[in-house]
């Protein structure tokens, strides 16, 4: 495959991941913001947390393992399964 085309490849990836929530590396609470509109495209992105007053630019990320997901979805399959079965 192409560089190019692998590049499309990572572009579709990247397009439709859903956003993870974002996390206080000091104190794990989820009501950490950027601390201006600006962070996100003029200048790097700094947070701030308005619980215990973190200010900085590192953040905790929840991601659920793919694993986990694979196994949630043949799950959810075989849930279906049973249910067609059961109608």
């Amino acid at each position: 495959m192409s560089r190019i085309g692998k590049f499309i490849d990572i572009l579709k990836m990247i397009k439709h991941k859903k956003p993870v929530p974002i996390f206080c590396p000091r104190c794990a609470s989820p009501e950490i913001k950027l601390s201006s509109s600006l962070d996100y495209w003029l200048t790097p992105r700094k947070y701030i947390c308005p619980k215990c007053g973190y200010t900085g630019i590192l953040v905790m990320e929840l991601e659920e393992d793919r694993d986990i997901q694979e196994k949630n979805s043949e799950i959810s399959d075989k849930q279906k399964e049973a249910t067609n079965k059961c109608i």
